[in-house]
């Protein structure tokens, strides 16, 4: 696993304040918890090979079955050219 997401792409104005790589039940994702332009939220980030089987609104389902994403919170999906789908959530003004 060593590795496997040194790809994913960081704006340059992003502070990543925490980064982990740990499991989603049997997947293998990053956590990040991060700041751009006064906002904070957080990230768990898949491989997009690991979740190709699912769309967008079933990647949205799974996410929010965690305990991580508050009950109210936004989520946004994003998918990169280097092969990560961003799964973005609670986001907060600073």
């Amino acid at each position: 696993m060593a590795g496997k997401f040194d790809a994913v792409p960081v704006e340059d104005d992003t502070e990543i304040l925490i980064q982990t790589i740990c499991k989603f039940g049997e997947l293998d994702i990053l956590y990040q918890k991060w700041v751009w332009n006064s906002i904070a939220a957080e990230s768990i980030i898949f491989e997009s090979k690991d979740i190709s089987n699912l769309n967008d609104r079933e990647i949205e389902q799974e996410v929010r079955s965690s305990p991580l994403v508050k009950k109210d919170s936004k989520v946004t999906i994003s998918r990169t050219e280097s092969g990560f789908t961003l799964v973005n959530f609670n986001f907060e003004a600073i």
